[in-house]
């Protein structure tokens, strides 16, 4: 029998532990796409306790939580936050098979240095253990960032955000990780929203472009996108419910924008046509500045009514969506690929059930020059677990280029989930160690450790080609 968690943990063979141990584990980070906030990174946030640190925002845990019985004033409620980590405990005991039971033993491993299984009879030591070491520099947000090694993060900025502490973070010479922003639209895209026609008018005052249909829409966003640009970002992030595809004229499109500035109600199909060409003209503003693109499909995002009215969104109340997506995003891509204005695109799909859609849909797009332009994305959300990222990866490897995959990101709101990483590249170097060992790929060391050393950081290095500040 195995021991649990030990350095050879999920390392199922000689040449999946030599790939990991030799080869992959020592690279940089690459974390191209997380919910970190910038603010927190520039000021250098301090945590008073664990709880702080490790359940707060973390939507993860609170659904565990709720799935165990815990009511929501341990959760999101006002219970102390001593009490608040003991019903964490007490979840943890009832996650055999859930990946939250690996992160969460691994953080308190390489974070803590805490070898102790977390239940509730070991929570009050564990509390005390790591509360005491949470009071040294070491675990500061910048600490914690440059001990996981990290060369490069990429946050998830709204087009109208000043991106005050991006420039102050850059001017910063003291702190050796890259933050750069991403431009995520989402608040533009939701057109039938009660909320657009005042977000828009935002956007109108803060680039001085009088908004009054399409096109000036399209000009005022333009300018927030040159704006991004010259902080450094070369990156945006697309949450897509479902995909569309809705052809529309501009007299249309210009109906449609003054209907929903005005107040009054959007259609479906309206709806439809609107989404379609603004993801077309933001498609060619990123591909005129050789921006890289994401598309996150497939999630149905705030499914409970009653827990969203009371606490928000983004709370662990959302679940995968099973809209078709191959048309319409045949649709959308090859609309952009006609004329040459398709940018390097990233496919994520929340929903096992599209991986092959998404893996053979990126190989209609590639493109000469450029390796592997249109990417089939890691496993996300609620896929990033051993049979998700494993699923994920042969699914490419069968349908596509495994070896110019770009690797595993983050997705997250916390300081301490770049052990996901070395969980990825475990999984990684198991998956290629046992093709390997079962006589199905050559036993070529030097092979073998460059595809994982590209594909746990060179690839991602590569493609996305950020100005780091230091070279790793």
């Amino acid at each position: 029998m195995k021991t649990f968690m030990d350095k050879d943990f999920l390392l199922q063979t000689e040449t999946a532990k030599t790939l990991f141990h030799d080869y992959a584990a020592t690279m940089p980070i690459y974390d191209y796409h997380c919910h970190l906030d910038p603010k927190e990174i520039y000021e250098n946030r301090r945590y008073e306790n664990i709880t702080e640190l490790w359940l707060e925002g973390d939507h993860y845990k609170w659904r565990a939580m709720r799935a165990n019985g815990i009511d929501e004033f341990y959760i999101t409620g006002d219970a102390d936050d001593y009490s608040k980590f003991e019903k964490w405990a007490e979840t943890v005991e009832k996650l055999i098979g859930n990946p939250l039971y690996h992160w969460t033993h691994l953080e308190l491993k390489q974070y803590f240095g805490v070898e102790a299984i977390l239940k509730r009879t070991s929570a009050k030591e564990i509390w005390e253990t790591c509360n005491r070491k949470i009071q040294s520099p070491d675990f500061s947000a910048r600490s914690l960032i440059e001990r996981s090694n990290v060369a490069l993060i990429g946050t998830t900025d709204d087009p109208i955000d000043d991106l005050v502490f991006h420039k102050l973070l850059q001017e910063d010479k003291t702190f050796s990780t890259t933050v750069l922003p991403a431009f995520r639209p989402d608040h533009l895209m939701a057109i039938q929203s009660n909320y657009w026609a005042e977000y828009v008018e935002k956007l109108s005052n803060l680039t001085g472009v009088e908004i009054t249909s399409y096109s000036t829409l399209m000009e005022a966003i333009d300018h927030r996108i040159d704006y991004f640009h010259e902080i450094g970002c070369k990156l945006s992030d697309h949450s897509l419910e479902m995909v569309v595809y809705e052809s529309a004229t501009r007299e249309e499109l210009d109906m449609i924008v003054k209907k929903a500035l005005t107040g009054e109600a959007i259609t479906l199909k309206e709806n439809n046509q609107f989404l379609t060409s603004l993801l077309v003209s933001l498609g060619k503003a990123y591909s005129q500045r050789g921006w890289v693109m994401q598309y996150h499909i497939g999630a149905l995002r705030s499914a409970n009514s009653r827990l969203f009215q009371t606490i928000g969104a983004n709370i662990g109340c959302d679940s995968m969506q099973d809209s078709p997506i191959a048309i319409p995003l045949a649709k959308l891509l090859d609309e952009l690929d006609r004329d040459g204005s398709l940018p390097k695109t990233i496919l994520y799909g929340l929903n096992p059930n599209t991986n092959e859609v998404l893996a053979t849909m990126a190989g209609n797009f590639q493109e000469g020059g450029i390796p592997s332009k249109l990417q089939f994305g890691s496993g996300w959300w609620f896929n990033d677990h051993i049979d998700g990222m494993a699923a994920q990866m042969k699914t490419l490897a069968n349908q596509g280029l495994l070896s110019r995959f770009i690797g595993m990101l983050t997705d997250s709101r916390s300081f301490l989930s770049y052990s996901r990483h070395d969980y990825f590249r475990r999984i990684l170097c198991n998956l290629i160690g046992n093709w390997v060992e079962n006589g199905e790929y050559p036993n070529d060391m030097e092979w073998l450790s460059q595809i994982v050393q590209d594909i746990s950081y060179y690839n991602a290095q590569r493609y996305f080609d950020f100005q780091l500040k230091m070279d790793y």
